[in-house]
């Protein structure tokens, strides 16, 4: 057991000062503090050393300097049983300490606040973080209380055993204190990677978002286990049935990442995170038909969303569908009425609420995060054929190329009149992309005669773009950039097509 006779206080919530007096005032325990907190204490009656007077040097560079002295760090560092120690410590006059108290300037909670750069790197503490590891390498003598959040428990530990400790106790509170420095350290390094990488902004209410939680049915598969961290509430409106699923949330997320790139009426259906329907028209019910008729199987569970608010007419329709979700930004009440007849079906009302720019995925027991994929092509494009896309061409190519984009690798994705005739997707070979592509748009009777083609990202070889071509396909676009691309651009030339060129890949993983 050891007794604890001096304690070092050095905090910035100055709050926690009324807790310390229970253990002050019951044990006579001697107090070395700084500034404000000395003060406090002073004014409630108690005798303060100041470190100032330990060290016989003032307080420096505007607070900055305070505690980084060898005699403060000498009566924290000490080993009881060190002779060279004991000497040292008579020879330079450094009184022993038994026990710290330290509260970190608020990093954090500062950058949370939308604080500029300067404050935000003066909110960095250096002094409090080098007298926690002091204290915490020497628990072996030191009791290291590293934030106000542990001051209880270590009041409650003292006032326990009369005023001491023994040494079980105190190297679970330096292993505390790492901890606190370790999450404080990594969330001023995370700041910098983001102040080196501005597009790579974690969302202000990050923290709070992943404090929010909610335990899923179960995970990918049954037998998996599934947890949602997040606040769904600031984007959607559950207006009728079943709690979702971790896949619902993955295809929600999918359906409302693609359909953020459509302004004009448009409507999709997703399975597995890939459109197997999508169509943009003059009105939603066309765009609807037009959807359903890209893949009507695959459209069987699948995910719909739409931008623009479900009618009754529309709901009559869509209501003859078995799905899993309908996304809107909004239902009439009769149109809400008629979906909500079967209780399991999902229906969200999509608030206006901005989506983040950045995205994580977990991977080798940690976690990537990377700007999400925001370009959208359309003023970016080179035509690099002799032969120009005609005005219907284009649009059909920059429709194509949005839905590309969100569509799992290798992607093909074949599109005539705002409609998707049919994509390829996950594929190891681009060339399996379009085969696959080609036969699912002839399964469902379209004609491939003047459609256009999007490709996730440069052709190789020409064998695509001959591929597309006898099938009828007139117009391609592409990111280019591979040391063949002459060749596909020769055979657009040949034989009449044209080609297009974002310079941008949509690889998606």
């Amino acid at each position: 057991m050891k007794k604890i006779k001096t304690i070092l206080v050095s905090v910035y919530n100055k709050s926690v000062i009324p807790k310390m007096t229970r253990i002050l005032n019951k044990y006579k325990v001697e107090i070395i503090s700084t500034g404000g907190t000395k003060k406090i204490l002073e004014n409630q009656g108690f005798k303060v050393i100041g470190v100032e007077n330990i060290t016989n040097y003032p307080s420096i560079l505007g607070g900055r300097v305070k505690t980084l002295h060898p005699k403060i760090f000498g009566g924290i560092l000490n080993r009881d049983e060190n002779v060279n120690d004991k000497e040292d410590l008579a020879q330079f006059n450094i009184p022993k300490i038994d026990m710290v108290l330290i509260d970190l300037y608020p990093f954090q909670e500062t950058l949370e606040s939308g604080a500029d750069h300067h404050e935000i790197v003066e909110k960095i503490d250096i002094g409090g973080v080098s007298l926690i590891r002091a204290a915490a390498k020497n628990y072996q003598n030191i009791l290291i209380v590293p934030a106000i959040d542990y001051l209880d428990s270590a009041i409650d530990l003292i006032i326990k055993k009369n005023g001491c400790t023994e040494i079980d106790d105190r190297l679970k509170f330096a292993q505390k204190a790492f901890n606190v420095t370790l999450n404080y350290e990594t969330a001023i390094s995370t700041y910098f990677d983001m102040k080196k990488n501005k597009d790579l902004i974690l969302p202000k209410n990050f923290k709070q978002s992943i404090l929010s939680s909610k335990q899923l049915r179960y995970g990918e598969n049954p037998h998996q286990k599934g947890i949602y961290y997040g606040k769904l509430n600031d984007l959607f409106e559950q207006l009728s049935g079943k709690d979702l699923s971790y896949n619902n949330l993955l295809d929600i997320d999918s359906a409302v990442n693609l359909m953020s790139e459509f302004t004009r009426p448009s409507f999709g259906i997703l399975k597995h995170n890939n459109a197997c329907g999508f169509s943009s028209s003059e009105n939603l019910m066309e765009a609807w038909e037009r959807a359903l008729a890209g893949d009507p199987i695959s459209a069987f569970g699948g995910v719909l969303i739409a931008n623009r608010e479900i009618s009754l007419n529309m709901a009559k329709s869509i209501h003859k569908l078995f799905f899993e979700v309908l996304i809107a930004p909004g239902f009439s009440k009769e149109a809400l009425e008629l979906l909500k007849i079967k209780k399991n079906r999902i229906i969200l009302s999509k608030k206006n609420a901005k989506l983040e720019s950045v995205s994580f995925r977990s991977v080798l027991n940690g976690v990537l995060l990377q700007q999400k994929d925001l370009i959208t092509d359309g003023d970016n494009l080179k035509t690099v054929s002799n032969i120009n896309a005609s005005k219907e061409e284009m649009n059909d190519l920059i429709f194509a190329s949005k839905i590309c984009k969100h569509t799992k690798s290798n992607a093909i994705v074949l599109a005539k009149n705002n409609q998707l005739l049919a994509s390829g997707c996950g594929q190891t070979s681009r060339v399996d992309a379009l085969n696959q592509a080609i036969l699912k748009a002839k399964c469902f009777g379209f004609k491939l005669e003047n459609a256009v083609m999007a490709s996730d990202a440069f052709f190789p070889f020409p064998d695509c773009v001959e591929i597309a071509h006898k099938e009828g396909v007139r117009a391609i676009i592409q990111p280019g950039g591979s040391k063949n691309d002459q060749l596909s651009i020769d055979y657009c030339n040949e034989h009449k097509m044209a080609m297009l060129f974002t310079g941008n890949r949509h690889f998606k993983h």
